[in-house]
């Protein structure tokens, strides 16, 4: 193909996947009411248990200016967008790198998206069910002197910055595995240096989550040590 070509098949791809985005945020919009009410939900429960710590009792969000309802909506909508039209977005994306891999390439390239796909998946769902436990530290630590009112833009901004970065962080053993196929970091290099890599994780699990809060550190920290301690096998069987 022509660099001319090239340029066509990118634009037909994109087009495509603006048309899904578009597509999934309508969808998305339709279902704000849904999505809001079950992230909404930890401080709704913990409104109920203490009654004393937040402004509404009844754990509403609580917006500060005429615009921010409707912008809070239209946020989710694009997140959901952006969710439901993944699998398209994925797809279009290997369509367009697909022909310019070879046999063995496409094999490798294949297994590494799927595996980065679950990853990720279960870095959301991890941070999804700490983030009741986090909530919770988080307005108790505050103090009893300090009651809470949230704005539903701040709270998911939050709620889905923790998400995407557990998602992101999930796809450390894949980076491993890529480093020691290419053969810059061998498994025995990554058992040699165990002892800092520990130090390592455990400062990148404390600067990594949003929120601060003890729970996610060790939701983040514990499954970082498993990844290197898998990837470090899977070194061991790739390398025999």
């Amino acid at each position: 193909m022509t660099l001319v070509e090239h340029l066509t098949e990118l634009r037909r791809r994109i087009i495509i996947c603006i048309i899904a985005v578009v597509i999934g945020t309508l969808i998305g919009f339709f279902l704000y009411n849904l999505v809001i009410g079950f992230i909404a939900h930890p401080y709704r429960e913990f409104a109920i248990h203490h009654p004393t710590k937040v402004v509404a009792h009844d754990g509403q969000l609580v917006i500060t200016s005429p615009l921010e309802g409707f912008g809070t909506r239209l946020k989710v909508a694009s997140y959901l967008g952006i969710f439901f039209s993944s699998p398209i977005l994925l797809w279009e994306l290997w369509r367009f790198i697909t022909p310019g891999l070879h046999k063995h390439e496409r094999r490798y390239a294949l297994s590494f998206v799927a595996s980065s796909i679950v990853l990720f998946s279960m870095g959301v769902v991890v941070s999804v069910l700490v983030w009741p436990k986090a909530l919770d530290w988080l307005i108790s630590v505050s103090g009893s002197n300090i009651a809470t009112l949230f704005s539903p833009s701040k709270y998911i901004s939050l709620y889905v910055a923790a998400a995407a970065i557990f998602g992101v962080v999930f796809l450390f053993p894949v980076v491993l595995v890529f480093l020691e196929i290419v053969g810059l970091v061998p498994s025995r290099k990554l058992r040699d240096i165990r002892r800092p890599s520990i130090v390592g994780i455990a400062f990148l699990a404390a600067v990594g989550t949003p929120s601060n809060d003890p729970y996610s550190f060790m939701a983040m920290a514990i499954p970082l040590y498993v990844f290197y301690e898998g990837a470090i096998i899977v070194g061991r069987i790739l390398k025999k």
